[in-house]
């Protein structure tokens, strides 16, 4: 046992128990029978190696190829803010993770971290005088690509495709498909990870207080404690004994030189819309695999019921740990995500905010609009789409969904009928 997990376990048995009480979580919300299961993604009919990917960092390279775009070198940052733009990816959508647990690692520290940013599909990881910049992207069909930039001036930047990164996002953890994964972890002074207590895997269900462990947050909630801003043992104690320590940072100065980042912040909200989506992306790919399985199989989509039952358990946010203080970030992430709609005849939003007693004023996940989703076999999504009226129209009365008030249902539905194009007629009426 390291000397770090000793006095962890003298001086701080909440941090002891983390491990036991977030994996004792995780038992009581599985998202279905055998989810964790690794697919084999490289055989047929998935072939994910072989395949040539549908997702949009394929599709700029191929721009790129054709002269059709271009990324531009700029001194301090390379090529990362060209490719934001390209991607459509927000700067305010920047998140700083200074645990070594990337593929640059050396890299990694907490006077160095990590910057990472993302849209609806794509997250782009970013480290100053770093060789490489790193992306993923949710593909419609594959799951999670991975591609790598290389930050040289010289030469036609490109774009390559990489399986590298599926040693540790092709898991269980990652619901046994190509995947993302956000993780909790104790960090040493060096950002070094203490393997020993084990990585928390991290979503909505999450309580706050098993959070961000490893990464910089900015922003106010309260008393409600997390474990963002904790470097090493001395932290971690400290948290233990006060758990207003690494609480409601608003500037990271103190911590390490911003000046080198696109943006001073690391903002709770986009940590909380990055928490949520990364399990939902996973979850669509497993949907996928499991379909693409069947129809190979049967012809048609067999035998997945519980599966989609779990699913919009997890869309509906009904397992969404409650927030028990208001919530504010620290960049303008909150207004332009809201902002990008898309809105109903009433100007709602499934992208509204409420972040007093939860993330969403809605309780539907805005990733049923993405690609993912629209891109599931058609009979999968008919029978999601069935299940999802039935709860919302009020005609479902399962206790598992007992969290949603009629009103919640209605605004959800109505909101869903004015702006989801592909609904059946029923919705309509």
């Amino acid at each position: 046992m390291s000397r770090f997990q000793t006095q962890l376990l003298r001086a701080a048995p909440l941090v002891f128990g983390l491990a036991l009480v977030f994996f004792g979580a995780a038992k009581l919300r599985a998202d279905f029978q055998g989810s964790s299961y690794l697919v084999p993604y490289d055989d047929a009919p998935f072939s994910y190696s072989q395949s040539e990917p549908r997702d949009v960092v394929f599709a700029l390279q191929a721009k790129l190829d054709k002269g059709d775009a271009q990324l531009k070198f700029e001194p301090q940052h390379g090529y990362l803010l060209s490719l934001l733009d390209e991607l459509k990816v927000p700067k305010s959508s920047q998140l700083l993770v200074f645990s070594k647990t990337s593929l640059q690692r050396d890299h990694i520290s907490p006077e160095t971290p990590r910057a990472l940013f993302f849209n609806d599909d794509v997250y782009v990881g970013y480290i100053p005088g770093a060789p490489i910049i790193e992306v993923s992207v949710a593909d419609p069909k594959l799951g999670a690509n991975f591609y790598t930039l290389e930050q040289e001036k010289p030469g036609a930047p490109k774009l390559t495709r990489s399986t590298q990164c599926l040693e540790c996002h092709a898991s269980s953890r990652s619901l046994g498909v190509p995947g993302h994964l956000v993780r909790s972890f104790l960090t040493y002074d060096s950002g070094m990870v203490d393997f020993g207590t084990g990585p928390k895997m991290v979503n909505d269900r999450t309580p706050l207080s098993e959070r961000w462990g490893g990464w910089y947050v900015t922003g106010t909630h309260g008393n409600q404690a997390h474990l963002g801003n904790l470097i090493g043992e001395k932290a971690f104690v400290q948290h233990e004994k006060d758990a207003k320590i690494g609480a409601n940072v608003t500037d990271l100065k103190p911590y390490f030189d911003t000046q080198f980042y696109v943006s001073p912040h690391s903002d709770i909200v986009a940590h909380m819309v990055l928490n949520h989506q990364s399990h939902m992306h996973n979850f669509l790919a497993r949907l996928n695999y499991e379909a693409a399985t069947r129809i190979a199989r049967y012809g048609e989509v067999k035998y997945t019921d519980s599966m989609v039952e779990s699913f919009l358990k997890y869309l509906l946010f009904t397992e969404e740990t409650p927030l028990s203080a208001p919530v504010k970030g620290t960049s303008e992430f909150a207004k332009e995500f809201a902002a990008r709609g898309p809105k109903d005849k009433k100007g709602r939003s499934l992208r509204d905010f409420d972040l007093q007693t939860r993330l969403f004023k809605y309780r539907c996940s805005f990733l049923i609009y993405s690609e993912a989703f629209n891109a599931l076999p058609p009979k999968l999504k008919e029978n999601i789409y069935r299940r999802l009226w039935e709860i919302l129209s009020g005609k479902d009365t399962k206790p598992d969904f007992k969290n949603l008030s009629p009103d919640d249902r209605r605004a959800i539905l109505e909101i869903l009928a004015d702006t989801k194009t592909d609904l059946p007629d029923y919705w309509k009426k």
